[in-house]
């Protein structure tokens, strides 16, 4: 399937594809708030958007991914993993030492950012009970702490 992807492209924060952002993030504010000083890519299968990510430059050598989705019709398709290959290869041509990015501390997720290289330094406890108004649970199990994982590249 992700062999059909027609192209991935950047789009302004104005175009970016909510419906599929908030399925990743829940809170409408914090994904406002981040795409004001983010770049945000979109997938699409022939005219239809079907993955979207956000990354954002939190300083000269480093960049935050905070975002990425896939239309559940299309997910474990290799859309989200070319997805975040296209970004790692953005932030790299971007002269960035580093790519980081937060997630739950258990899931599918954790497995996928692993296998692209991801190694998980850091935990912020608490992270998901301080940061949204409503519980957020996956597979039954209400996330709490982050994980903070990280892709640093080599220098040329």
């Amino acid at each position: 399937m992700a062999d059909h992807i027609t192209k991935i492209e950047e789009i302004t924060a104005s175009e970016a594809p909510m419906d599929l952002l908030l399925q990743a993030d829940p809170s409408i504010k914090n994904v406002k708030n981040y795409l004001r000083q983010s770049k945000c890519f979109i997938a699409k299968l022939e005219d239809q958007i079907v993955g979207a990510c956000v990354v954002k430059p939190i300083s000269k050598n480093t960049h935050e991914l905070m975002n990425i989705s896939v239309d559940p019709k299309y997910q474990k398709t290799g859309i989200g993993r070319n997805l975040l290959q296209y970004v790692i290869i953005a932030t790299r041509e971007a002269k960035a030492r580093r790519l980081e990015v937060g997630t739950g501390t258990f899931g599918y997720q954790l497995a996928f950012y692993q296998r692209e290289g991801f190694r998980v330094y850091s935990i912020e406890k608490n992270f998901f009970l301080v940061n949204y108004e409503e519980p957020i649970y996956e597979d039954g199990i209400q996330l709490k702490d982050m994980l903070r994982l990280m892709l640093e590249f080599e220098r040329d």
